[in-house]
C-alpha cells in the first residue's frame, strides 16, 4: 500500500479540529494547522498518536497542571507544550 501523505494530512487536520470540546478543537486544530506541513512521515505518525490523547490530559499538560503524559519524549508533545495559541 502506498502511503498517501496528502490524504493522511487531511485526515489528521480534520481529527484535530473535531475532538469533542470546543476549546480543544480550536487549540489543537490551530496547532496542527500551523505545524502539519513541517512534519515528515514519521512525525505525522507521531502526530496521529498525539491526537489519540484525551482532551482533558492535553489541556492539563498544556496549562502545566500535569508535567507528563504517557508519551514522554514525544517531539509533538514538546512542540504542543511550547505552542502559543493565536
Amino acid at each position: 500500500m502506498i502511503f498517501e501523505i496528502d490524504k493522511f494530512k487531511k485526515r489528521l487536520l480534520y481529527r484535530s479540529q473535531y475532538r469533542g470540546t470546543k476549546e480543544m478543537d480550536k487549540l489543537i486544530g490551530s496547532f496542527v494547522k500551523d505545524k502539519i506541513n513541517t512534519f515528515n512521515k514519521e512525525e505525522l505518525i507521531e502526530l496521529e498518536k498525539f491526537l489519540e490523547i484525551d482532551d482533558d490530559n492535553l489541556y492539563k499538560f498544556y496549562n502545566n497542571q500535569i508535567s507528563q503524559i504517557d508519551q514522554n519524549d514525544n517531539k509533538i508533545l514538546n512542540l504542543f507544550k511550547d505552542y502559543i495559541y493565536k
